[in-house]
Parts: structure tokens; C-alpha cells; sequence
């Protein structure tokens, strides 16, 4: 029996929605009901393979049976002590979290190379930066949105301008300004207070999220999605910026086979190709411009919400694919169906 350990970083203990201010408790909300989703989906995907025992992370904030493979952290255990304590008392553990102030980093050293279902150490490192990763992608002729430097940005008509942090995830934080002055004055204002922010054109078209699975040199286009992205207004702003929002993802939405699922396969594997170290379930989001076709905004170093989607709708259990691109034992079957990274697309 493999016995694998599940965490989740909002569900696992990682926030307490106590201590929300009342301006993000809703925030906060959608943001673990989104983490439960993931975690459940991975959790049951796991229990429904042979030889499989899952022990699920959950706090004191839900309603679980411990009996039923749900374990907790002790009374005052630091969240770090807590996951590796369990990883210990497992075979692996697929651990979700958030790339933002070095929360997967914390949590790869907390469980351990060995036991690690996820991507390289160097991999989240290099990925948990935006301005690293587009710096990555574009010395390979790969189409990225560039950290810019504010004095380097040059205004111009139609152009609009993102602020967000460096190693921010979803859309968390993130800021759209149609004026170049307002948008330096938020990245200095953060920069100032140590929020490490970075400034990018915003890239019109359409946001698409694509779903990998990874194997050393190998990898998978799984799935093209379509991201439902939206702007609102900033509440008592007086730079007219707009809040980025991300309201969920529709899995499988763009034929691979077709013209443009063909272009997007290419690109997939170039990234997979730029970063070796990706492993198991890992996507790309994308923009799709009407002129230049597909420009990456960011690479997820590990497990998405669209898994949950695809976990629920594409009647194949994932997690053994998952499995086998970390050679576990009994689950080494699925490599055929990989495809060489920078292979020539179908």
C-alpha cells in the first residue's frame, strides 16, 4: 500500500479567516472554497487508484471525520513542523499552494525531495517570479509580457498598464491603469513598502490557461481552457485603477487538434522544454492576441484549478498520469502517452 499525504495551503491551516479583516473575509472565502475544490478532487482522484491510502490535511475551521483519513496540526504546531511531521509518516505528498512570499519553497523543504509529487525546487523558484520567468521564456523566442522597468515604459495610444507582485497568484493584488503616471505611482508606492511589485503591459485578447502533464523531458498538453477574467472599477480610487478579478476557468474549451489547439501544443512544449524541472500537473496561462497569437503571462508550477474541472468532467483519472511522471511504483504505465518537449505537434 502507497500511502500519500494531501495538503492544501487555505483548507491545511495556512489562513485563519479569524483574524480576516472584514473588507477580505469574502476574498478569503472563495479563495479556500477554491482550495477545497482542488484538494477534494486530487484526494478522491488518488483514493479511486489500487494500492492508494490518502490522508487529508484539514483544520479546525471544518466539519471532518478524522476517521475517515483527515489528520490536523497539533495545538500551536507551526504549519512547516506540521506538514513535515506528516510527509514523514507517508510514502509522498502532493502538496497545493500558493507560489506567493515562498509559501511552495517553505513547503517543498518542509516535505522533502524524496517525497515531493510536484515540480523541481528550481522550477517553483524560477516560476514563483513573474519578471524571472519572462525573462526565462523570451531569451528562448518565446512571446512574454516583460517586467518593465517604470522609467523604461513608454505610454502610447491603447496601451494599458498591470501592476501585481512579482510572485503573486490568480489575480490577487493585481491592478489595470490606462495611465502610464498612475501606474508608476502604484509600483514605486509598493516598492517603497517592500511589496515587490512588478509592471507590465496589460495584454488584450482572450485569457487561456493550459493544462500539462510533465515527465522529466516529457510532457502533455492535457487540455486548453478559457479563463473568465474580468475588470472592476476600484472602489474610492482616485488613479482610475481597475481590480483584476478571476471568476474560474472552463476546462477543454479549444480543440487540440485544430489550427489553434496545434499552435498552443508547440508553444506548451517550448515552455516545458524552458523548464525541465516541471513535473506532474503544471499549466501556462496565456493571452491570445487577435494580431500576435499567444503571449505567455505565467507558468503555475503545480496543481491548477482547472485539475478539479478536468477531474470532474474528462472521465480519466489524472493523478495516475501524475503518478507515473514521478515513477511511483505500480503507476509507470502512462509515459507512451507523453509527448517530447519541442516534438513536432499532430
Amino acid at each position: 500500500m502507497t500511502k500519500i499525504f494531501v495538503f492544501e495551503y487555505l483548507t491545511g491551516g495556512g489562513i485563519d479567516p479569524d483574524a480576516a479583516d472584514a473588507g477580505s473575509l469574502a476574498d478569503l472565502s472563495a479563495l479556500i472554497v477554491e482550495g477545497r475544490v482542488m484538494r477534494d478532487a486530487i484526494a478522491a482522484d488518488l483514493r479511486a487508484l489500487p494500492g492508494i491510502e490518502v490522508t487529508v490535511a484539514s483544520s479546525r475551521f471544518e466539519q471532518v471525520d478524522e476517521a475517515q483519513g483527515y489528520v490536523r496540526a497539533q495545538p500551536g504546531e507551526p504549519l512547516t513542523r506540521f506538514v513535515a511531521r506528516v510527509a514523514r509518516e507517508h510514502d509522498y505528498a502532493c502538496i497545493v499552494a500558493p507560489e506567493c512570499d515562498g509559501l511552495l519553497l517553505k513547503l517543498f523543504d518542509a516535505v522533502g525531495q524524496a517525497r515531493w509529487l510536484g515540480c523541481a525546487k528550481e522550477v517553483i523558484r524560477a516560476a514563483s517570479s513573474k519578471s524571472a520567468t519572462a525573462a526565462c521564456l523570451a531569451a528562448r523566442g518565446i512571446a512574454v509580457t516583460p517586467a518593465l522597468e517604470p522609467d523604461a515604459a513608454a505610454a502610447g495610444p491603447g496601451r494599458r498598464w498591470v501592476v501585481k507582485p512579482d510572485d503573486g497568484a490568480g489575480g490577487l493584488d493585481t491592478y489595470v491603469y490606462d495611465d502610464l503616471a498612475a501606474a508608476r505611482a502604484e509600483y514605486e508606492a509598493r516598492a517603497a513598502s517592500g511589496r515587490n511589485p512588478v509592471l507590465q503591459e496589460w495584454i488584450d485578447g482572450e485569457p487561456l490557461s493550459l493544462s500539462l502533464i510533465c515527465r522529466e523531458r516529457l510532457a502533455r498538453l492535457v487540455s486548453i481552457n478559457r479563463q473568465r477574467i474580468g475588470l472592476s472599477d476600484a472602489a474610492g480610487s482616485e488613479r482610475r485603477e481597475r481590480i483584476v478579478q478571476f471568476d474560474g476557468v472552463d476546462v477543454d474549451r479549444i480543440d487540440r487538434h485544430g489550427p489553434q489547439g496545434r499552435t498552443l501544443e508547440r508553444l506548451a512544449l517550448r515552455v516545458a522544454e524552458a523548464f525541465p524541472g516541471l513535473r506532474g500537473f503544471a499549466g501556462i496561462d496565456v493571452v491570445w492576441h487577435p494580431e500576435f497569437g499567444p503571449i505567455v503571462i505565467e507558468v503555475n508550477p503545480r496543481l491548477t484549478v482547472a485539475y478539479a474541472e478536468l477531474s470532474r468532467h474528462g472521465g480519466r483519472n489524472l493523478a495516475a498520469e501524475l503518478l507515473a511522471a514521478h515513477r511511483v511504483p505500480g503507476f509507470d504505465g502512462d509515459v507512451h502517452r507523453l509527448r517530447a518537449c519541442g516534438g513536432a505537434s499532430s
